[in-house]
């Protein structure tokens, strides 16, 4: 097999779990290079953070890079240094929620023991992608990279700032994971928090932190907070056998129904939904487009706050501070802001009928991804749409990909030199955003990749299909 030179765009936890995958399995002389603008690697918006409130979502026994590897990242921590400096990271029954930046350092130390291993090489060059011209990418920096294969690993944009209509107020945060984001915020600031989810989580758990003493009002559309994750141990769930399901309608009566049998059985709702994601992407991609649809306009956001839950001790910050009355979240959305003596006066629209008028210090954006702007965010992404080789997939969450996770062209066909690995290829495997299933994926498409180097694929297009 010839020695290829892989590219790889992003090195997030996507761009460096595939990297890693590919340094353990790929054939003798591989050259893999990932661009990252980031000094280190496996620093995305998740897992970049150095803030001590955000912490990991599960059990450290549930983060783990592949099925072979489970627990070693609770193992690993539990005999770190790390854990002796972070009490609290321990809950009542011995699992431990570490601080995300922890599990950023075990990847990178993972990365390091697979490459000391490796017969392939791998380079990090701490520049922006911005162009493909010739089967070469290129940086900003302007520097050529001839490919064999690509693969973005770009996919988290900053949130939606309404077209970029509330990004010229010097008080209106719309990126808050911008380092130093929340440093002119002073403790007795009134906030108000677009968004309930886990964006908004961690922005409460940083304010917390601080030592935050102004009233934070948090508000979206429906006003549905993320959940807690399990904090105790608890018993086996066995799911009931059931027939095909092809509907959300028919899946939603499933869940409850399985909801109230494990109560019944006095097992939390939790065991259920994590049986559901574990064969997430199977079951969404049995649904239709329409289908598809279906779930994303109606039960989108229920499913995002049970799926997508949070750390017993984010948990129980937003629980003292809605009980103290300093916290409060509302069911509305932003209807008009003005400019009020150095202030910002915001109107919402309740949910349920009437306005409501907020008189608050700072706005902060915390809508999550605008994934649906995300060729639009990237300029490789968008010259490469420009060119054919791509297109935002037909639900707006990303990128359009096949079964294999290659690229699909602007004509329905497969580009077998470009790969999308992670979230941005959700469109597609629908449960693609928690990290047991990113990881998974980044090992599929390592597979994959190789394999198609194997077998010959059609080597890569010159030329752009539109030019």
């Amino acid at each position: 097999m010839a020695a290829q030179h892989i590219v790889i765009i992003g090195g997030g936890f996507s761009g460096a779990a595939l990297a890693l995958n590919l340094l353990r399995h790929a054939p003798e002389g591989w050259q893999i290079t990932l661009v990252e603008p980031r000094a280190l690697l496996a620093q995305g918006v998740a897992y970049g953070t150095n803030d001590p409130a955000h912490r990991i979502n599960v059990p450290a026994s549930r983060m783990q890079l592949t099925a072979a590897e489970e627990g070693d990242f609770d193992r690993w921590y539990r005999a770190s240094p790390l854990i002796s400096d972070d009490s609290a990271a321990i809950t009542a029954d011995g699992s431990v929620y570490p601080q995300r930046g922890a599990f950023a350092r075990y990847v990178r130390e993972k990365l390091a023991q697979a490459l000391h291993q490796s017969a392939s090489w791998l380079t990090h060059i701490q520049d922006h992608a911005v162009g493909w011209q010739n089967g070469s990418v290129i940086t900003a920096n302007g520097q050529r990279l001839h490919a064999d294969k690509v693969v973005l690993a770009v996919s988290h944009p900053a949130p939606d700032a309404a077209g970029g209509a509330l990004q010229r107020h010097k008080k209106i945060i719309t990126n808050p994971w911008r380092s130093g984001a929340l440093e002119a915020i002073g403790p007795e600031a009134r906030i108000a928090i677009l968004g309930t989810g886990l964006t908004m989580a961690d922005l409460v758990a940083t304010l917390h932190r601080r030592g935050h003493r102004g009233h934070i009002s948090a508000f979206s559309r429906r006003g549905l907070l993320p959940r807690s994750n399990l904090s105790e141990q608890t018993g086996e769930y066995v799911p009931e056998p059931h027939a095909p399901l092809n509907s959300v309608r028919a899946w939603l009566r499933y869940i409850r129904r399985e909801i109230r049998r494990a109560a019944q059985q006095e097992l939390p709702w939790q065991l259920v939904l994590d049986d559901i994601r574990l064969h997430g992407q199977t079951l969404w991609q049995q649904l239709s487009l329409n289908e598809q649809r279906r779930f994303l306009r109606h039960l989108r956001p229920w499913w995002d706050v049970h799926r997508y839950r949070i750390a017993p001790q984010v948990a129980e910050v937003l629980t003292q501070w809605q009980q103290s009355g300093q916290l409060q979240v509302a069911s509305a959305r932003l209807h008009e802001i003005r400019e009020q003596d150095g202030r910002l006066a915001l109107t919402l629209a309740l949910r349920h009928g009437g306005t409501q008028t907020l008189d608050v210090d700072w706005l902060i954006l915390a809508t999550g991804p605008h994934h649906g702007a995300l060729i639009q965010s990237d300029r490789l992404l968008t010259q490469l749409a420009e060119q054919g080789y791509l297109h935002a997939d037909a639900l707006g969450l990303g990128i359009a990909v096949d079964a294999q996770s290659h690229a699909v062209d602007a004509r329905g066909q497969t580009v077998p030199w470009l790969y999308v690995v992670g979230p941005a290829a959700r469109g597609r495997f629908g449960e693609l955003m928690g990290l047991p299933q990113v990881a998974e994926h980044a090992e599929t498409v390592a597979q994959t990749l190789i394999h198609d180097v194997a077998h010959a694929r059609p080597e890569r297009c010159p030329t752009p299909l539109n030019p």
